[in-house]
C-alpha cells in the first residue's frame, strides 16, 4: 500500500514540475539566444502568478468535489493546453507562447492543491511522511529535468510541435493512471463529518484565515518560506545566464544545467529523506544552511576569475552541481517542516493551510526571480552576487537561532511519532 503510494504521488508530482521546467531552463536559453535582454528574461517569471494566487481558490478545492475529479481534471486539461501549444510558432507568437505557458501554470497549481490535500492525508507516521516529501521533490525535479533538460537538449532537432506533442501523450496518460488509482477509493470516507462545516467556511473566509493562523508555529513558517531562497533563487536564475554570456553554449548549459545540475539537485532531495530518519532537523538544517553560504561564496568568486579554459569551465559546472545538491537538501527539509506544521491544523483546512504555506514560498522565490535580471543589468553580475551572498548568510543566520531557541526548537518538540 506504501508503495501505492509513492507511486500516485511521484508521477503527480512528476508532471507537475514540467511546467517550472519548461520555463525555469528552456525558455530563458531560447530568449536568450534569440538576443532578449536579461530584464525581459526576468519579467517572464511573472508567469508564475497563478501558483502565488493559489491559496485564494485553495478553499474551494478542498471542500468542493473530490481529489479524483481535481486531479483527473486539471491533469486533462495540461494535455489539451499542450496539443494546442504544439500548433504555435515560437519564432512569431510569442505571446501565444505566453499564453500557453500561463494556462499550463493555472491548471498546475490547481492541481498541486488537490495533490497536496491527498499528500496531507495519505502519508501517516513520521516514516510516510519523510519518504512521502522525498518522493514529491524528487518527483517535481525529475520533471523539472525532463522538459528544461532533456526537451532543451533536443528540440533543435525534434522541433517544437513535437515536443508538446509529446508532452500531451505524458499528460493524457497520467490523467487516465489517476482515473482509475485505487489510492483513492478512500476519499468519501475522509470527508466525512466535515462536509457541512466545511462548505459554511468557504462562504466566511475569514475564519479560514483565522484558523490558519493560530496553527502553532506558523507565523516563523510564513517568514521562514517567504526568504530562505532569495539569494539562492538570484545565484541559480543568473549564474547559467552569465556562463551563457562567457563561453558556453546553449547546448552544453542543456545537459549541465539541466540535466547534471538537476540530477545533483534530485540527489540532494533523496539524501535529505535520508538524513531526516537519523538526525533532528534541527541540526540538519544548521549545517546544511552553513554548507549553501560556503558554496555561494565559491560560485560568486568564479565571477572574477573565469576564463575560457577547461579547468574553469569545470570549476563552473562542480559550483553549479554543488549548489543543486544542496538546494535540492534544503528544499527536502523544507517541506518536511511545512507538512509537519500543516498536520497540526484542523483536518478540514489542512490542504489550504499547507497550500498557503506552499503559496508564500513561491512567492519568495518569484519575487526576487523577476528582479533579478534587472538588478544585473543594472549593477552587473558581481554586485549582484554580492546581495545574493549577504541575503544567503542572513537567512543562515535566521534559521540557527530558530533551531537554537525560537520556534524551530519548540515545534521539533513537537512532532508527531
Amino acid at each position: 500500500m506504501m508503495n501505492d503510494k509513492l507511486v500516485f504521488l511521484g508521477l503527480l508530482y512528476f508532471i507537475q514540475g514540467i511546467p517550472y521546467g519548461l520555463q525555469s531552463s528552456l525558455l530563458p536559453v531560447y530568449l536568450r539566444g534569440a538576443g532578449h535582454s536579461l530584464t525581459r528574461i526576468s519579467l517572464t517569471k511573472i508567469l508564475y502568478f497563478p501558483w502565488v494566487l493559489k491559496v485564494i481558490w485553495a478553499p474551494l478545492v478542498d471542500r468542493t468535489g473530490t481529489k479524483r475529479c481535481w486531479l483527473v481534471g486539471t491533469v486533462a486539461g495540461l494535455a489539451l493546453t499542450c496539443l494546442v501549444s504544439a500548433t504555435i510558432s515560437p519564432d512569431v507568437q510569442y505571446m501565444g507562447v505566453a499564453g500557453s505557458l500561463l494556462a499550463m501554470n493555472v491548471l498546475a497549481s490547481v492541481q498541486d492543491i488537490a495533490a497536496d490535500g491527498a499528500a496531507v492525508r495519505l502519508l501517516r507516521g513520521q516514516g510516510e511522511l519523510g519518504l512521502g516529501n522525498t518522493v514529491q521533490v524528487v518527483g517535481y525535479k525529475a520533471g523539472s529535468v525532463f522538459a528544461g533538460g532533456g526537451l532543451l537538449a533536443v528540440i533543435d532537432v525534434a522541433g517544437w510541435g513535437w515536443m508538446f506533442a509529446l508532452l500531451a501523450c505524458v499528460y493524457g496518460g497520467v490523467a487516465l493512471f489517476v482515473w482509475g488509482a485505487p489510492v483513492l477509493d478512500g476519499e468519501s470516507v475522509w470527508g466525512q463529518g466535515e462536509g457541512r462545516r466545511g462548505s459554511k467556511d468557504v462562504m466566511q473566509p475569514w475564519k479560514v484565515w483565522r484558523k490558519l493562523l493560530s496553527v502553532p508555529g506558523t507565523p516563523w513558517m510564513m517568514f521562514y518560506v517567504l526568504t530562505y531562497k532569495l539569494g539562492e533563487q538570484g545565484a541559480i536564475t543568473m549564474f547559467p545566464l552569465f556562463l551563457l554570456d562567457h563561453h558556453m553554449t546553449a547546448r552544453e548549459l542543456g545537459l549541465w544545467n539541466g540535466v547534471v545540475a538537476m540530477a545533483f539537485s534530485i540527489c540532494g532531495s533523496s539524501v535529505g529523506g535520508f538524513l531526516l530518519s537519523q538526525y533532528s532537523i534541527g541540526m540538519l538544517m544548521r549545517r546544511v544552511f552553513m554548507m549553501r553560504t560556503v558554496s555561494m561564496v565559491f560560485q560568486s568568486s568564479l565571477l572574477v576569475v573565469l576564463e575560457p579554459s577547461p579547468l574553469m569551465k569545470g570549476m563552473a559546472v562542480l559550483s553549479l552541481s554543488l549548489q543543486n545538491f544542496i538546494a535540492g537538501l534544503i528544499t527536502t527539509l523544507t517541506f518536511t517542516t511545512m507538512m509537519n506544521c500543516t498536520q497540526r491544523a484542523e483536518e478540514s483546512i489542512q490542504a489550504t493551510h499547507y497550500s498557503f504555506l506552499a503559496t508564500l514560498e513561491v512567492l519568495g522565490k518569484l519575487s526576487f526571480s523577476a528582479l533579478a535580471g534587472g538588478m544585473v543589468d543594472t549593477v552587473g553580475f558581481p554586485i549582484a552576487f554580492i546581495l545574493f551572498l549577504f541575503l544567503t548568510s542572513s537567512s543562515a543566520l535566521h534559521v540557527w537561532r530558530a533551531s537554537e531557541t525560537g520556534v524551530l526548537k519548540e515545534q521539533l518538540k513537537e512532532q508527531p511519532q
